[in-house]
């Protein structure tokens, strides 16, 4: 959902979501995104402001201060995520082992130093929308395997049932529900469902 992305002439130009508490922390890491040409949507000073915000216009990045006035923000960073499908790069002011293991459970991308330097901002948006964009990859090989292997196992069941109704070999009853697909034209798993919800009815 980056609205930023395309062929539009500010194709690098981010939308970038600041969720600090710090009315002067926020005005600072507002001049820094500012510096390097994207835009800095209006910031939000909770978890629960930030997830309205994140349904409402949809960024392209979130930088999410750990501490919030409502909670720890790691913990609210996957309802960010899930609100706008958008990298997230966590502030803090101290780094630990624990926290970078907790950071990266929560889905976080990158994570910066306060106060934040635009050397180290850049990169670090660099950094959380290539891994970002790995993950979504991965998220959806995943899906496809687990597509692939629910419609192999309907296509299975449903050979089963056409080889007992029909008296039909494997491949017989694999031809017939090829050809019913094709004459059809459905997916040769929704064929197979077809005939498992047909078998069920009787």
């Amino acid at each position: 959902m980056c609205a930023a992305q395309g062929n539009s002439p500010d194709a690098g130009r981010l939308r970038v979501l600041i969720v600090e508490d710090d009315p002067a922390q926020a005005e600072a890491t507002t001049a820094e995104v500012k510096s390097l040409g994207h835009q800095a949507l209006p910031p939000a000073g909770t978890c629960k402001e930030a997830a309205h915000l994140c349904r409402a216009l949809q960024p392209d990045l979130i930088l999410l201060d750990i501490k919030l006035p409502d909670g720890d923000g790691l913990e609210c960073a996957p309802l960010l995520l899930e609100q706008s499908s958008s990298p997230v790069v966590v502030l803090t002011g101290y780094i630990s082992d624990e926290l970078v293991e907790k950071a990266a459970q929560a889905g976080v991308m990158a994570y910066l130093m306060k106060p934040v330097d635009g050397r180290e901002l850049r990169a670090a948006i660099a950094l959380a929308r290539k891994r970002f964009e790995e993950f979504r990859w991965l998220r959806q090989e995943v899906k496809k395997l687990e597509e692939a292997l629910e419609a192999r196992k309907l296509v299975e069941r449903s050979k089963g049932i056409l080889m007992k109704r029909l008296q039909l070999s494997e491949e017989e009853a694999y031809l017939k529900l090829q050809k019913r697909a094709r004459d059809s034209n459905r997916k040769l798993a929704e064929v197979a469902r077809s005939v498992i919800e047909a078998s069920e009815l009787m």
